[in-house]
């Protein structure tokens, strides 16, 4: 497999406090969560990015872990301090995100693209004034497709059944088994374990 630029910094979207923590639009947090305890690292928040903050050391490669402690419309703001801070570069970083056009249990990766509506994501562009970031894509369902008359901004800010959690958790599971090789710029393995995984 060819070595592309390895991830340096790797950012879950989410909104801080404990009303919004177990809430789907918190999926990106949930990953960076159980990336810090495979690694047994603490998340310990920093001002100056705006956000907690964890460095950890995957296949000896310095790699960053974010939670923008902003609100997920301003979460740029954290990501763009980093990225500045420590020079990394967009293609350098993924953002962990919930995902409504995937089924909780999917989990897809991706280079570049628009927000698709996401607050976050927007943000991050705006900020970063590229796209050309990578992105891992969290299924957490859309209420129509799940059959349910919730609004989708009341949806994402309401906890999973518990069905769905089990699917997402095991998606991140996965998602968690892939970092190292996203770490050694070994994208198209990842993205071939992932999609074959989940």
């Amino acid at each position: 497999m060819s070595s592309d630029t390895p991830i340096r910094l790797i950012v879950g979207l989410g909104n801080p406090g404990p009303e919004y923590e177990t809430t789907r639009h918190n999926a990106g947090f949930w990953l960076v969560d159980a990336l810090a305890q495979l690694h047994h690292a603490t998340l310990r928040m920093e001002n100056k990015f705006h956000g907690t903050v964890a460095r950890l050391n995957i296949k000896g490669q310095e790699v960053w872990l974010l939670q923008p402690q902003t609100y997920m419309n301003r979460s740029g703001q954290a990501v763009a301090a980093l990225m500045r801070f420590y020079k990394i570069v967009p293609d350098e970083i993924l953002v962990a995100h919930d995902e409504l056009d995937l089924a909780p249990g999917v989990a897809k990766l991706k280079q570049g693209g628009g927000a698709a509506g996401h607050n976050g994501l927007k943000d991050i562009i705006a900020a970063l004034g590229t796209q050309d970031f990578w992105r891992l894509r969290i299924g957490i369902g859309h209420p129509r497709t799940l059959g349910l008359q919730q609004e989708v901004v009341d949806f994402v800010l309401h906890r999973p059944g518990s069905e769905q959690q089990q699917a997402i958790e095991a998606s991140l599971k996965v998602c968690a088994e892939i970092v190292p090789a996203l770490c050694e710029g070994e994208f198209a393995r990842a993205t071939m374990q992932l999609h074959t995984k989940v």
